[in-house]
């Protein structure tokens, strides 16, 4: 019996032992990127969730690429991943999406943002709800909206100022969500029966934590707001079809005329889970960065005293002070775009953006293999000292330089 029993133990062993080197060491038709796959199925999940309390690249990449180099492999909740912050790779990335990678996300964050959403879809329907998009927030559109923006960002400010002490982080989202809910959807919080903007609180920490759906948790957390958020965007599409506009005022208007069309591509699941993404990134990136701003301004009176001096000087040069914003001053807002691009590189609010391969990809000496996953580390090319000098300082006249040798 004792035989049997050692049998049994030594084909146990032998099986996890091979189960381990296999998880390992995966199969490649070329080289694959030096790195390591952690444990089988966990991978090394935990460590990548390790919160980072500082500009400065997230630790789990930085350690990695001071040991393996640019590009590495490594693996989360069982899915093989690279992880680049190599210039040629991340640019192979975009340049070649649709033919060489495609837009994936993982499944924790596909639950979040929908499985319709316009990022799991490919093809002619992910160029044409990119069009959608573009047609509601491109060029010409926010040419239109600036006198609103203004308005708004002015109305708030003078709230603001009447207080005694504002809670940043909620004033700023709130007033973003705001425009951005009203461009969207015409929602309006004073006039409505249901609070949107309270179902989003939650998100950015589900998004950002590990995917477990245990009452309890951030991310069941971000799960049930998104089921209430889908569920007053729904009933709003219906008021909406008994009770349609005259003239095409928000996105909503645009979805239901496309829903008349015979030949149309697009379903009521796919627009609902496309205004919900619209709604969460438009105001929490925009949110996020005003704050950023703020906090990185506060902490350099140089560059708020340069900042206020070219609003100052617009103002100075207007024929009639009580006029509006003009597309004409915005475009010669030089040093607020500065100002801009430093905080976003600084700030890393998207931390990373994930394509599959559709093929095996060669990429210098190493093999990418079909299915794979990319991830293309922003801070870690945002933080980079070969692009940046002194990489962690707010720097916004770095951006002149930058511009300079763009436009030459």
């Amino acid at each position: 019996m004792w035989q049997f029993s050692l049998y049994v133990l030594a084909l146990a062993v032998a099986s996890i032992t091979h189960l381990v080197y296999r998880w390992r060491n995966p199969k490649c038709s070329g080289k694959l990127p030096p790195g390591s796959m952690g444990w089988p199925l966990l991978g090394e999940t935990l460590q990548f969730f390790a919160p980072n309390h500082t500009w400065d690249i997230p630790p789990f990449v930085k350690e990695r690429m001071t040991r393996y180099g640019s590009i590495f492999r490594t693996s989360f909740v069982g899915l093989p991943v690279i992880v680049s912050s190599d210039p040629d790779l991340n640019h192979m990335v975009f340049q070649q999406e649709g033919q060489l990678f495609q837009s994936w996300y993982p499944y924790s964050l596909r639950q979040i943002y929908g499985k319709q959403n316009v990022s799991t879809l490919h093809g002619y329907l992910h160029k044409h709800l990119k069009n959608m998009m573009l047609n509601l927030f491109g060029h010409g559109s926010l040419k239109n909206m600036l006198s609103d923006i203004e308005s708004v960002a002015t109305r708030n400010i003078e709230m603001w100022v009447s207080q005694g002490t504002v809670e940043l982080k909620d004033a700023t989202a709130d007033m973003v969500f705001g425009l951005t809910a009203k461009k969207l959807i015409s929602y309006d919080l004073e006039k409505s029966s249901e609070n949107l903007r309270e179902n989003f609180d939650a998100f950015l920490e589900g998004l950002l934590s590990v995917p477990v759906a245990i009452p309890g948790t951030a991310y069941y957390k971000c799960l049930q707001g998104r089921k209430k958020v889908m569920r007053i965007l729904k009933n709003m599409l219906e008021e909406r079809k008994q009770k349609p506009n005259k003239v095409k005022a928000d996105f909503f208007d645009h979805v239901l005329e496309e829903l008349k069309q015979a030949n149309t591509i697009l379903t009521e699941e796919i627009a609902l889970d496309l205004m919900f993404v619209l709604l969460f990134t438009s105001f929490e990136t925009a949110a996020m960065g005003l704050l950023v701003a703020i906090k990185l301004l506060t902490d350099n009176p140089r560059a708020l005293k340069e900042l206020t001096e070219e609003h100052e000087k617009i103002l100075k040069e207007r024929e009639n002070l009580e006029a509006g914003l003009t597309w004409e001053e915005y475009k010669s807002m030089t040093f607020t775009f500065q100002i801009i691009n430093e905080t976003v590189r600084l700030a890393n609010i998207v931390p990373a953006i994930f394509r599959k391969a559709l093929t095996d990809i060669k990429i210098k000496d190493y093999t990418i293999p079909s299915g794979w996953v990319v991830m293309v580390s922003l801070p870690a090319v945002h933080l980079d000292p070969v692009n940046y000098k002194d990489p962690l300082d707010f720097n916004p006249w770095r951006w002149e330089v930058i511009f300079s040798y763009c436009y030459n």
